[in-house]
């Protein structure tokens, strides 16, 4: 038996066959059987007809050859992402780590992405592209944003904090340190992503190590110096991945609750960047709109406040993530805006702001509270633009592992960030496919 085959690709592809044999009849046959087709995305379906001397028969067989998406979109995306990297078997190194990522279930140790590629010498080689090497890592990052905006125009950058527990000394920036966003000590590294959300996908594109240097005698923390370090690095890592991005402003979402809420605006302000944070219920405010309760009463508490014009509330529809809705769950809640100043012993810093208030229940104190700059937009558009860190925090939480955003082991921070930005490219596939929050199908 021979055979010439052209390979499916998206052009046309033509298979031919020819078979010869003895039939079981009276004597034997010859049979040529030609299909043309034009490949799909997805599937590729042949039909085959055979035709015999001996036996007039004819038959039709669909044979379906599936192709995996979610590979072919991260092969779309190393073409552009990996460009930058000027050598070839860097290029190539960077392809199989992000298909290791992929493909690897579990936890995504260096020993299995390379075992997905090549033995103990893929190991050690891998392990040198990674933590070793000299390239540089925002170049992808900055090429990963320009791939998604131009396939899913950008709505907001959210900034996600994200804790890794570790045990030992053995993994960069593992100590034992208070979390504000968790609001207790634990062992481990924090990190922050700078999460890209459109319309259609969520999928982080920039990192930054949270390294405090706020250790005083005997390893002791300084929680408040501590504090404002992790708030500075919190802005920080927005701040320049946006800037590496070279996109025009959009608004960045994130939570400032325990972090201080003027100096994070106030950081964002000098940045040229337009930011809605969630705040704390008790952060001091100033109400600016004569026509509401409270304007010239002094400072009062953002709860206060809200408290005293709940009766304006209007009812917002918003869509909550949700696995079991492959479109989201439809919510509504009441929400409220109110024109406010943050008090600053700098008359220059006292910028206009907007307070937004949400209920889910008008009976009790608002569920959230935030405070934004974005002073044109009505309170519909701008409570929308809250969820976004609530479909970030949904993609983190359940896809994040997919992709091994946590798994990262060694003592050399290059090494952390160029697992995370090659992860972030493997997360992108999945996002940009639909797959993010479970395996590859």
């Amino acid at each position: 038996m021979s055979s010439t085959a052209v390979a499916p690709g998206t052009g046309p592809a033509t298979v031919t066959e020819r078979t010869r044999g003895t039939g079981t009849g009276t004597g034997t046959g010859t049979g040529t059987s030609t299909t043309t087709g034009t490949a799909p995305n997805t599937t590729t379906t042949i039909t085959t007809t055979s035709t015999s001397t001996s036996t007039s028969t004819s038959t039709s067989a669909l044979i379906p050859v599936r192709r995996d998406p979610v590979h072919e979109a991260a092969e779309d995306l190393c073409s552009v992402v990996l460009s930058s990297l000027r050598r070839k078997d860097q290029r190539e190194k960077g392809r199989q780590y992000v298909r290791g990522l992929l493909a690897l279930r579990g936890r995504k140790s260096m020993r299995g992405i390379a075992g997905q590629v090549g033995g103990p010498a893929a190991e050690q080689s891998m392990h040198h592209f990674i933590s070793s090497s000299t390239w540089d890592w925002e170049p992808l990052r900055a090429s990963l944003s320009g791939f998604l905006e131009a396939t899913s125009p950008l709505t907001a950058w959210v900034a996600q904090p994200m804790a890794i527990p570790k045990g030992g000394d053995r993994s960069v920036g593992a100590a034992h340190r208070f979390d504000p966003h968790q609001g207790q000590m634990f062992r481990g590294q924090q990190a922050f992503g700078t999460w890209f959300a459109s319309a259609g996908l969520v999928t982080p594109v920039g990192w930054r190590m949270f390294l405090p240097d706020a250790e005083g005698p005997q390893g002791a923390v300084d929680e408040h110096a501590s504090q404002a370090a992790y708030e500075q690095c919190a802005a920080a890592a927005v701040i320049e991945t946006v800037r590496h991005a070279g996109s025009g402003p959009r608004p960045v979402v994130l939570d400032i609750r325990q972090i201080g809420t003027r100096s994070t605006m106030n950081r964002f302000a000098e940045a040229g960047l337009p930011v809605i944070a969630r705040a704390a219920a008790s952060t001091p405010l100033l109400v600016t709109d004569p026509t509401l309760p409270g304007y010239g009463g002094g400072v009062r508490s953002a709860r206060e406040i809200l408290q005293s014009v709940k009766g304006l509330c209007t009812p917002v529809e918003w869509t909550d993530p949700d696995p079991g809705h492959p479109g989201g769950r439809h919510r509504g809640t009441l929400a409220v805006a109110v024109r406010v100043m943050m008090p600053d012993p700098s008359p220059a810093r006292r910028r206009h702001l907007l307070l937004v208030g949400e209920w889910t229940d008008p009976r009790r104190a608002p569920a959230q509270v935030w405070v934004t700059d974005l002073v044109r937009l009505p309170v519909g558009p701008l409570l929308r633009l809250t969820k976004q860190g609530r479909r970030v925090g949904f993609a983190a939480e359940h896809g994040g592992q997919e992709v091994g955003l946590r798994d990262f082991a060694g003592r050399a921070l290059p090494g952390w960030h160029r697992h995370v930005t090659l992860a972030s490219v493997a997360h992108a596939a999945r996002a940009l496919t639909g797959t993010e929050h479970g395996p590859t199908p």
